[in-house]
Order: C-alpha cells, then sequence, then structure tokens
C-alpha cells in the first residue's frame, strides 16, 4: 500500500483514516458528530474542499447513512464515520445498502455502552458489526486494524472491497486507536482510477434504464435475491479471510485478539516466551469473515485458547464455534469503557499456563 515517495507522518487515528479515504478517491463524506470520532469529521470539513469533495454534517445519523445510500448508487465512494450509538441509528440504512447491493465504508470508532455510556474505548461493538446489526439475512465485510499504519491500509482496502462486491465494508477500532498519534506512511496518488461501475445510476440518455433497489415484492423474488447476495457472501468467506498468525504450531496456549488488545498480547507474548513459555497468538483482521479455518486447524493439538476483549465477551463466541469443543477456550475482558493493561493480561496468561 505504501508507495517509495511517501513519507512518515504523525498523525492521530481518526486523521489517518480521514487522509487515507481522502487517497483511496472518496469524494463524499456524510456524518454527524459523536466522540471519539470526532477528528475523522473536523479533518474531512477541511480537506474535502481541497479535493473538490462534498462534505456534509447531516442532521442526524439516520440522515447521513441515507446520503452514503444516495451518493453510492450514482457511482461515487463514500464515506460515513460515527461511535458505538450513531452506529446504531445507522443500522437500518446499512440494510438498505446491503440489500441494494450498493458499495459503502462506515467507521465505527467504538466507545464504553451499552446506551450512552461514556466515551472511554470499547470493544463491545463487535456482535454488531460481524453479526448483521440490522434486520435480514446479510453481511457485511468488517476489518479491524491495530495501529495508525493498519488504519491507512485498511481503509484503502475498504473501498476496493466494496467496490469489488458490491456491498457495506465496517471498519471499526476503538477510541485508544482513535485518539491516538503514531508515525504512519499513507499512499498519495495523483490520480485516483475507480472501477467501471455499469450499474451506477448516472442518467439513462443513450442506454437502457438502471434499477436499484431492494424491494422485491414478486413470486420468490426476494427469496432469489437472497440466494444470489448468499452466494456473494460464500466467496467471501473463501477468499477475504485475513489475519496474523504467531508462534502458533509450537504454542500451548494460542490468544486470540484484535485491535489494541492486540497490540498488548503480542507485547505480553512475547515477554512470556522470552521467559520460555509457549505462548501463540491469532490477531483477526477481518472479522467477518471470521478466520475459523485458521482456529479449527490448530483445536485439539494439545492447545487451548484465550480470547482478550475489551468488553465482557463477544468474539470468545466465534472463537468457541470454531474450537467446537476441541480445545479448552478461555476468556479475559474488561468493559465499560475501560482499557486492559498488559500486566493484567500476563497475570491471566501465567495463571492458564501454570
Amino acid at each position: 500500500m505504501h508507495t517509495d515517495t511517501a513519507k512518515k507522518v504523525l498523525m492521530y487515528g481518526n486523521e489517518v483514516l480521514a487522509e487515507a479515504a481522502i487517497q483511496a478517491g472518496c469524494r463524499c463524506y456524510f456524518g454527524y458528530p459523536i466522540t471519539p470520532q470526532n477528528e475523522i469529521s473536523a479533518y474531512l470539513s477541511r480537506r474535502m474542499p481541497e479535493v473538490g469533495g462534498v462534505f456534509l454534517q447531516a442532521e442526524s445519523e439516520l440522515a447521513a447513512i441515507s446520503m452514503v445510500h444516495g451518493a453510492s448508487a450514482v457511482g461515487a465512494r463514500a464515506l460515513t464515520s460515527s461511535s458505538s450509538p450513531g452506529v446504531s441509528l445507522k443500522q437500518e440504512g446499512i440494510s438498505y445498502i446491503a440489500g441494494s447491493e450498493l458499495p459503502a465504508v462506515i467507521v465505527n470508532v467504538m466507545r464504553g455502552g451499552p446506551g450512552l455510556g461514556n466515551i472511554g474505548p470499547s470493544q463491545s461493538d463487535y456482535f454488531q458489526a460481524v453479526k448483521g446489526g440490522g434486520h435480514g439475512d446479510y453481511h457485511q465485510i468488517v476489518l479491524a486494524p491495530s495501529s495508525a499504519q493498519e488504519v491507512s491500509d485498511l481503509t484503502f482496502l475498504a473501498f476496493d472491497l466494496a467496490d469489488k462486491y458490491r456491498m457495506p465494508v465496517m471498519i471499526i477500532f476503538d477510541g485508544v486507536i482513535g485518539q491516538m498519534m503514531e508515525p504512519v506512511v499513507i499512499a498519495r496518488k495523483e490520480q485516483i482510477e475507480l472501477p467501471s461501475k455499469d450499474w451506477a445510476l448516472t442518467g439513462c440518455a443513450g442506454r437502457k434504464p438502471r434499477v436499484i433497489k431492494s424491494l422485491y415484492l414478486g413470486d420468490k423474488a426476494l427469496e432469489r435475491h437472497n440466494g444470489k447476495l448468499q452466494e456473494k457472501y460464500g466467496k467471501i468467506a473463501a477468499k477475504e479471510v485475513r489475519c496474523e498468525a504467531l508462534h502458533t504450531e509450537d504454542a500451548k496456549l494460542i490468544i486470540v485478539a484484535y485491535g489494541i488488545c492486540a497490540r498488548l498480547c503480542k507485547s505480553a507474548m512475547i515477554d512470556l516466551r522470552n521467559k520460555g513459555l509457549k505462548i501463540g497468538m491469532i490477531k483477526p483482521i477481518t472479522l467477518w469473515p471470521f478466520p475459523s479455518a485458521t482456529i479449527a486447524g490448530l483445536a485439539g493439538r494439545g492447545k487451548s485458547f484465550l480470547t482478550v476483549e475489551m468488553s465482557f465477551g463477544q468474539m470468545v463466541e466465534d472463537v468457541r464455534l470454531a474450537v467446537n469443543g476441541a480445545s479448552p477456550v478461555h476468556f479475559y475482558g474488561r468493559g465499560g469503557g475501560e482499557t486492559l493493561l498488559k500486566e493484567e493480561i500476563l497475570r491471566e496468561i501465567e495463571r492458564l499456563y501454570g
């Protein structure tokens, strides 16, 4: 994703996402303020006019996701961002986008919940993101960066995957990553060549009309449409799984963690391996599709698993499904906007290992 001429810059994670979206060809942003993602909106309010794009602070989250729907329908790369309760309000619109087979990128900088909760970092929106928070049988690709550099790289990937499969892609990370400054290289592109979109509503002068909809009232029409969607989801599950596996072959205990937790767990793993403990780690990068096959392939070989989350236990359910009873699966987490500490993760690993 990096270019030879790109230079490292120090940026907040939220600002990295905004600039990477610009460089990926996004020219339409619609959002509504909420902490801890406001830097995305603030940054794009300045940058979008500079590149001839559209920045609009909508009257609500519901309006913002509907504007993304409209912009995508005419072929634009469109983005919206919010934090947990704001993303909840977007769920109906995301379902409409999925049903209409439109590409879109949605960002959730997660905060503590439920309800208004607080503005502390959290990972308690996993269920909402990967299980389809809106109505109907749909999926969205879910990407989970663990650093500012991954925020940049996965933002480019999100727009490409959204266009490739004509579906919503969600990027989720917690408030720590969003508010943290790190050095990052963002690919700079003088010209963006977007894929052709022969389905876009660009006016039908000289061609047959095109229709984009999610309403199917004919006999078995909706069932056929859902069958088409499920076939697409199956291809994505087979081709687009991404994860990082470290020291899993000799490990007695394998940690599964994503986002900021993955960074803490990786540091803990390195410390304990230096002490002679056989600890491994799997970091899911796509939360959907989930790296179930990777985890299943390691289960039942004298290994146990520890899922670490900044929640009271959500991704652990997918780990248990992948393991399917072949190995013990443990969980350690904190919720309510509290950040895990490396020291407590070390204590939990040592307790389980012992």
